[in-house]
């Protein structure tokens, strides 16, 4: 007698919208109590503060770590998604840019929390490097959108915007460093466009007039 086939496990349910929303409210209060009181932050001040009960915010994040882990993800996953949103409403280039002055605004907050983010085990090296894909991912389709359309240069490395964007980083203890880095997205796109085909034609036909009128003049060219 065959044996009888068990049945398939049912498909995963997706979050009620509730839940959702207090799983974001948390995410939301969570950092600003992290940002300002360290990995030393109360959870049952987070759940107060959220307005939700503590059984709710532990079903959510059983531990601290969970949480503050849960916070920085959450942070880099907005920042990517604006990358999609920014293209699908914007010109690659002016969606490029944007973006990645976005991403020079999200770095004082993710300095702010980097204490807490030591606490948890790995520190923050680990969740770092655990989103960093999100974040690369972002810059180099981005880049490759505006190579695309023909605004950058087709010999454009869009690793070039990720390392002098990600070098930023290391600069924020420097007074001034946001400006600076603002000026910087605008080297790098100025630095990087193509040049249009009229303008390349111009300065043939400018050279050509000019190599005439010298040999008209009895000059050598």
């Amino acid at each position: 007698m065959l044996k009888k086939k068990p049945s398939p496990p049912p498909p995963a349910r997706k979050p009620r919208a509730d839940a959702k929303r207090n799983r974001e409210r948390i995410l939301e209060v969570a950092k600003e109590v992290f940002t300002r009181d360290g990995a030393a932050a109360s959870l049952d001040d987070i759940a107060r503060r959220s307005g939700i009960g503590n059984a709710t915010l532990y079903r959510h994040f059983p531990t601290r770590d969970d949480l503050i882990e849960a916070v920085y993800r959450s942070e880099v996953e907005k920042l990517a998604a604006a990358e999609e949103r920014l293209a699908a409403t914007m010109p690659p280039l002016e969606a490029l840019r944007a973006w990645m002055l976005l991403f020079i605004d999200h770095i004082p907050g993710k300095k702010l929390i980097i204490p807490a983010m030591d606490t948890v085990a790995g520190g923050s090296a680990r969740l770092i490097e655990g989103s960093r894909s999100l974040i690369h991912t972002a810059f180099i389709t981005s880049v490759k959108r505006a190579i695309a359309s023909g605004d950058l240069r087709s010999d454009t490395d869009p690793n070039d915007f990720v390392r002098a964007l990600i070098g930023v980083f290391h600069t924020t203890a420097l007074p001034g460093w946001e400006q600076s880095a603002r000026r910087l997205v605008d080297i790098l796109i100025a630095g990087s466009r193509s040049t249009p085909k009229h303008a390349n034609a111009a300065s043939v036909a400018q050279k050509n007039t000019r190599s005439k009128h010298m040999k008209s003049s009895g000059r050598r060219v």
